[in-house]
């Protein structure tokens, strides 16, 4: 006992010494972020890397920054006459808004300058890191190229160490990016979008990327942890390698030193043991961290953190997914990486709120659609308990657009999937590689050689983990071999195939890898209701009933029966949990002003559309969901068939209007709306109230919502989501403004222009109301409401203090709240 207490005071004094900045310790790496102090100029510069070069009349911006978000939307902005294939197109047209409307074609230059103080080029290694650039990034230090890595998507990294001053002093990075037209086909966002980061290590290091967790043996009881550590620098060096495990209170649970000669470039290996692991899952998500130190001559060389989880994760066929030993199916959605108003500019208040309202829907899985994450969403998807499938690449070597990835498919596929695998490999939310997106590639008769390559690359880098593809050309993939030899078969769509996919495939099981494409519009409602394909209404928007869809897609109802249905599916991921910038189906075609999706559960503001509800009633266990639509405030229908719909998870209601019964509806397996909706078809409009009693399965009225008829609009209302937010000159609140009648009743058809006012210790960010077909620009003080509802986003100074905003519109009483920006080192 005593040894093991002496072994454990070492471990916590090592760990002591090693903290960054302590006094008693000397840190053998540096990490800081190239955050402020940028210049950018929009447009092609003749020797825009030198250092001679004067940038002073550059634009001055912080990074993460999108040059295109700030508009303005223009119909011109990167037309593109194509017919879309996987959408089923033959004849080309001319397509609107498919990227968003926005300027983010181009050449943009960035310029800033940083130093490396006690910089010794001779036991010193310098590495720039950045976690995204839109795109085909060529990066110059002093003048000089230090790399070029094309896909924007990605992170990448290079060594600067020799193109540094001499003393590492005021140093020169410049960055040129571009973005050729006809590139995406949705918005990609432009610019050094993602952290810029400079990492400075001795000689002999961890490299970036550099270890490797894994948990060859997990039970309640014991859980077996093996680290890989790669070195550079080390080849024929006699290496000690000191390593603790942390638990979250930070408590060592387990601890580990080795030694070995390292030779050909292997990493070195430690297995360690921890005894009655917390495991990871969504519902509890425990992290745990493992501290190394690495001597060389039995010199201290570096010292690194890796954070990782303990869980596993297995395919069973005819079962399904498996974490810990239990089957689950996902409840998953898709998001592309634009944050709505803020473009792609990475932000983690931004994505902790997104991933805040998924999580209350019950959702508990995430595909990164169709590109490499930003790191910090990853992390979030670790801290709040997310599992995340991420995916790279939209095509592959065929075409899907002009100047898309299939230029660099050849030379750079296995770069950017090596640099995927290994950035993501130690987050315990990853659960699934996918190689793809219905790629054209899917259909060719050597397609299957291509998938395999790709699938090879993941098991040789990362063997822990299953492998799928987003495949819609069923036919294809069942002849051709193509999904047959994936771990895991992602069927995009194509619910009706899903029975024949399952008996013809080998692995037993189907994944739904891309589901439900329902259209709606936050707040718009469509009569008569109709359950119908590629709707269009002279207003451009789409019908919140939830019947609507598009022309390869189905309701989310189905989606919801096969998962229940049948025991070898592994549920589904829904496009999309939020709507995004570009691809406003089915408004594509020469449909201008449409310039964002409406496929999304979350329309562009960050409002819940009445769809959520409908996922929210089966998906959270948790809490119940009562949830009425639509609105009652029609005074063009009195008299006319209004249909009220309601979205629970109780069995059956009673639907009261003004105090009349319009009877008990009860779930049924009658249809498929049926069985997840209760539905009151041939209600008739009168003003006034509409209430709803929901009966548990006894027959007991255990719960009710009541919508009332709304008066003009008298004034503003503004909630803010956290009354307070850290002080660190990055955090957002986002705050729900609505015109609300004398009683408080939203005014559902509210469209007026409110103007705000943001003083204090903190700034105006920006604003997006939902809609689709809206023009204004996001980052101007004043927007129209759209149906009654906007949401405006304040960012936080630098000091504790107050956020004190006003919004104004003429004729109502103007609204007014206060955000608490708390010191970010209490926060």
């Amino acid at each position: 006992m005593m040894r093991l207490l002496l072994r454990t005071t070492y471990f916590l004094f090592l760990l002591f010494l090693l903290v960054p900045g302590n006094s008693c310790g000397q840190s053998t790496r540096q990490s800081f972020l190239l955050e402020k102090n940028w210049r950018f100029f929009q447009g092609e510069v003749v020797h825009g890397e030198s250092v001679a070069l004067d940038d002073k009349a550059w634009k001055k911006v912080t990074v993460p920054h999108d040059w295109a978000i700030f508009g303005p939307f223009d119909r011109s902005h990167d037309l593109q006459d194509v017919a879309v294939a996987q959408n089923g197109e033959k004849k080309a047209t001319v397509k609107t808004g498919r990227t968003g409307g926005l300027p983010y074609v181009g050449v943009g230059w960035y310029r800033t300058k940083f130093d490396i103080p006690q910089f010794n080029p001779f036991n010193k290694r310098v590495v720039l890191k950045f976690d995204g650039a839109m795109s085909e990034a060529r990066v110059y230090v002093n003048g000089k190229e230090a790399c070029f890595w094309p896909y924007g998507y990605n992170a990448f990294h290079c060594d600067v160490t020799e193109l540094l001053h001499p003393d590492g002093m005021n140093n020169t990075v410049a960055v040129r990016l571009e973005n050729k037209a006809q590139s995406s086909r949705w918005y990609p966002g432009a610019g050094l979008y993602r952290n810029v980061h400079v990492i400075v290590t001795e000689k002999i290091h961890v490299p970036v990327w550099g270890t490797y967790i894994t948990t060859p043996f997990v039970s309640d009881s014991l859980a077996s942890v093996k680290l890989e550590t790669s070195l550079k620098n080390a080849d024929g060096k006699l290496v000690r390698m000191v390593t603790a495990i942390l638990d979250a209170a930070g408590q060592v649970v387990a601890q580990k030193e080795n030694q070995q000669k390292l030779n050909y470039g292997k990493p070195f290996v430690q297995n360690l043991e921890v005894l009655n692991p917390a495991l990871w899952s969504p519902e509890h998500p425990n992290l745990y961290r493992a501290s190394t130190q690495v001597f060389v001559d039995g010199k201290l060389t570096d010292s690194f953190e890796t954070r990782f989880g303990i869980r596993e994760v297995r395919i069973i066929a005819d079962r399904g997914f498996m974490l810990n030993g239990k089957i689950r199916k996902f409840q998953g959605v898709c998001n592309h990486h634009d944050l709505g108003p803020l473009g792609a500019a990475i932000n983690v208040s931004a994505l902790r709120y997104q991933l805040e309202l998924l999580k209350d829907m019950g959702c508990d899985a995430i595909r990164t659609a169709h590109n490499m994450p930003a790191p910090e969403l990853v992390a979030l998807c670790d801290e709040l308990g997310f599992m995340l499938m991420i995916e790279p690449f939209d095509e592959w070597d065929i075409a899907k657009c002009k100047n898309g990835y299939h230029r660099f498919f050849a030379d750079w596929a296995e770069r950017d999937m090596v640099n995927m695998i290994r950035h993501f490999r130690n987050n315990p939310a990853v659960v699934m590689w996918s190689i793809g997106n219905e790629v054209p590639t899917q259909c060719s008769a050597e397609g299957y050689k291509v998938a395999s390559f790709l699938q090879d690359i993941c098991h040789r880098e990362d063997p822990s983990r299953p492998v799928t593809c987003g495949m819609d050309q069923v036919s294809c993939v069942l002849e051709n071999g193509f999904a047959s030899l994936l771990d895991v078969p992602g069927l995009n769509y194509r619910a009706h195939r899903y029975e024949e996919a399952y008996a013809r495939l080998p692995q037993n099981l189907v994944l739904g890898s891309e589901t439900a494409s329902t259209v709606s519009s936050r707040g718009v409602y469509k009569f008569p209701v109709l359950k119908k394909g590629d709707m269009l209404y002279s207003d451009h928007q789409s019908s919140s009933y939830d019947m609507e869809y598009c022309s390869w897609s189905n309701l989310p109802d189905e989606d919801f029966a096969l998962a229940e249905d049948h025991h070898w599916t592994m549920g589904q991921f829904v496009w999309t949990g939020f709507d995004y910038l570009g691809e406003p189906s089915p408004y594509d075609t020469d449909a201008w002003p449409n310039h964002s999706s409406m496929f999304g559960i979350i329309d562009l503001a960050s409002i819940p559309k009445d769809r959520y509800y409908l996922y929210r009633s089966l998906w959270n266990r948790n809490e119940h969901t009562l949830h009425i639509l639509p609105h009652w405030t029609w005074p063009e229908r009195v008299g006319k068939e209004t249909p009220v719909f309601v979205y629970t998870d109780y069995p059956s209601a009673e639907l009261f209007i003004n105090g009349k019964s319009q009877g008990i509806q009860r779930k049924s397996k009658a249809s498929l709306q049926e069985r997840y909706r209760l539905m009151w078809m041939n209600t008739v409009y009168e003003p006034g109230e509409v209430k709803v009693v929901a009966y548990d399965e006894s027959g007991k009225p255990v719960a009710e919502k009541i919508i009332r008829t709304a008066g003009k609009p008298f004034r503003i209302e503004m909630d803010a989501v956290h009354d307070s937010i850290s002080a660190d000159g990055r955090a957002l609140a986002y705050i729900r403004v609505k015109a609300v009648d004398k009683a408080g009743n939203l005014c559902p058809r509210a469209a007026e222009l409110i103007q705000f006012d943001v003083v204090g210790d903190g700034t105006f960010k920006a604003l997006a109301n939902g809609d689709p077909t809206n023009l204004e620009a996001f980052h101007k003080p004043q927007m129209h409401l759209f149906n009654g509802q906007l949401t405006l986003i304040v960012q936080a100074g630098e000091k504790s203090g107050k956020i004190q905003i006003k919004a104004k519109c003429k004729g109502l009483k103007e609204g007014v709240l206060t955000v608490q920006t708390v010191n970010s080192k209490t926060f």
